[in-house]
């Protein structure tokens, strides 16, 4: 267990759970907060996601520290202080984030998840026909998924850097190398766009393997 371990390390946890509320697999999403009692925990959280206004950039932090671990040694205090001399979100956001909270509808949110949830279906259904792509398992939440490419099937594709360039420049369909964060021949791929867009994007993904692929 995490909170086990950094217990045993003398650590706290520091948990980014921006994406705590879209879960919609049949495992739900356990806050880390839950372990306090066994560890100090702080975590972040964000607007950004839940609330579907991305590049608003305000988020909190939350401190789980039943035993006041933190504010004995003096974490607290150096988090606030940081927080006085950082660039604060821009006032328009700050004021609209209390009408924001309280009043988006449960529906709204249950919308949104059952939107994500048909996408990764989509998504997921669509690399499975590839035989050039993989994806290791259907995402039970988020936005994105990881999907790794067959390099040895291509003709004239070497990297994933190379499969994202090409895929712009030919079919317009924009995904992030997996190379930027560390997962070579990797591709990130967003779901979070309508059904009908996202059928058209595996539609040009597909077209592309096939024209790229190497000839039996």
């Amino acid at each position: 267990m995490v909170a086990e371990t950094a217990k045993r390390l003398g650590l706290l946890i520091v948990s980014d759970e921006v994406y705590a509320h879209i879960a919609f697999g049949e495992k739900p999403f356990i806050p880390m907060g839950f372990f306090a009692s066994t560890v100090p925990v702080l975590t972040i959280g964000s607007i950004s996601k839940k609330w579907m206004v991305p590049g608003w950039r305000i988020g909190w932090l939350v401190t789980s520290d039943p035993h006041g671990i933190l504010r004995k040694s003096q974490i607290i205090g150096g988090i606030k202080k940081l927080l006085n001399i950082v660039t604060e979100p821009s006032t328009l956001a700050q004021a609209a984030l209390p009408q924001i909270i309280d009043k988006t509808t449960e529906d709204f949110h249950q919308q949104m998840l059952q939107s994500l949830s048909h996408a990764a279906h989509i998504c997921y259904n669509h690399i499975q026909k590839l035989n050039l792509l993989y994806c290791p398992s259907k995402p039970q939440g988020s936005m994105f998924v990881m999907v790794k490419i067959n390099m040895s099937g291509f003709e004239d594709v070497r990297d994933d850097v190379e499969f994202s360039t090409m895929l712009a420049k030919e079919e317009s369909v924009i995904v992030l190398p997996g190379s930027s964060i560390g997962m070579k021949n990797w591709v990130r791929v967003t779901f979070a766009i309508s059904p009908d867009l996202l059928e058209e994007a595996f539609d040009r993904i597909t077209g592309f393997c096939k024209r790229h692929a190497k000839k039996t």
